[in-house]
């Protein structure tokens, strides 16, 4: 049973405030409660993510997206008990009742069940110069970089270990060698690698035209040189249950414009607003894709994933975007290189 005091909301709570308690107590769930700690509802990132979909802002009430009538379990309820509840549902978390049904914990269901190996490979792009970090990468391949005391590839390995998907494709062309000597087989990490050797640049998307007959079921693609802790199992569930040909994990960016804007209508100024802050969501790198869309990948030509999502919007295949409000960071340049390994401690088990 784990603590609920970090993962506490009111009914009048804001999706924003929602989702800080989500990322402060690492569980992807929050309970709802009233004054005297009984159960109101529950709200889960996938439930953040559909509200964000669906034009919802930060500022929003949970009232409208928390789940108000959840399963949940009893203070003495065994854990057969509990997982035989839990079985053969996508329920990954259960509030604990008192006998005067006030909430006093929430029992993680993961801790109760051994991680279930999956067949969905995990294919890693890190074939890359990394040029923005010379002279850095003049001697080993950007992911090799160590943060946080290992390569940065090793801590995206271990992070998709955790849920269970252990068979992984690595995409390797500059200084391949290094990598091929660190990680083997795999089998000193606990899990399945294979390689694919680019011999030309062929962008984000192309060296999967090498991989075809490798892909027979929903697949992970993603940038060597991030570190993020999402959820890599919700993720997964999340484009099966929406049905999805392609989705692409994205990321919420601000940006403040320097200036005061100045709204008008024919001539006229009807408003200023001072440094008004712009909200968009870009690429982040991490996409999972049904084997069908391999068919749509050139044979060995550069071609890279904008151009694939943009491609199958063409042939209004619909692709799907996954927010992602979990750790994220792309190390592209050194500042980014020096913010990882400053975090990396309090985001990262070691």
């Amino acid at each position: 049973m784990k603590n609920i005091e970090k993962i506490k909301l009111k009914p009048s709570s804001t999706i924003k405030e929602a989702m800080v308690a989500i990322d402060s107590g690492a569980m992807k769930i929050a309970v709802v409660v009233d004054d005297a700690m009984h159960l109101v509802g529950v709200l889960t990132d996938g439930d953040i993510r559909r509200g964000l979909l669906e034009g919802m802002d930060l500022n929003s009430s949970i009232e409208l997206i928390m789940q108000i009538n959840p399963m949940v379990c009893s203070v003495n309820d065994t854990k057969e008990d509990i997982l035989s509840k839990t079985l053969g549902k996508k329920i990954y978390h259960l509030p604990i009742l008192d006998k005067d049904k006030r909430v006093i914990g929430i029992e993680d269901i993961d801790s109760l069940l051994k991680v279930k190996e999956r067949s969905n490979r995990v294919v890693l792009m890190v074939g890359g110069l990394g040029s923005r970090l010379r002279p850095l990468t003049n001697k080993i391949p950007k992911p090799m970089i160590k943060v946080g005391n290992r390569p940065i590839l090793e801590t995206i390995i271990k992070n998709f270990k955790r849920y269970g998907f252990v068979h992984i494709i690595l995409s390797v062309n500059y200084k391949a060698d290094i990598v091929k000597e660190y990680f083997g087989d795999g089998s000193a990490f606990g899990v399945h690698i294979e390689y694919i050797h680019e011999s030309k640049r062929m962008g984000t998307a192309g060296a999967l035209s090498l991989m075809k007959k490798k892909l027979h079921e929903p697949f992970f693609v993603m940038n060597g040189d991030l570190l993020t802790n999402v959820n890599f199992e919700h993720f997964l569930n999340f484009h099966l249950e929406q049905e999805s040909i392609a989705t692409m994990a994205v990321r919420e960016y601000e940006y403040q414009i320097p200036f005061g804007v100045v709204n008008q209508e024919n001539g006229e100024i009807t408003s200023i607003v001072e440094k008004p802050k712009q909200y968009y969501y870009v690429n982040a790198g991490i996409y999972i894709l049904h084997p069908d869309v391999l068919k749509l990948i050139p044979e060995e030509q550069f071609y890279d994933m904008p151009t694939l999502f943009a491609d199958l919007l063409k042939m209004n295949r619909k692709p799907i975007s996954f927010p992602v409000h979990e750790y994220w960071l792309d190390i592209g340049q050194v500042k980014q290189l020096e913010q990882a390994r400053d975090e990396y401690f309090s985001v990262f088990e070691e």
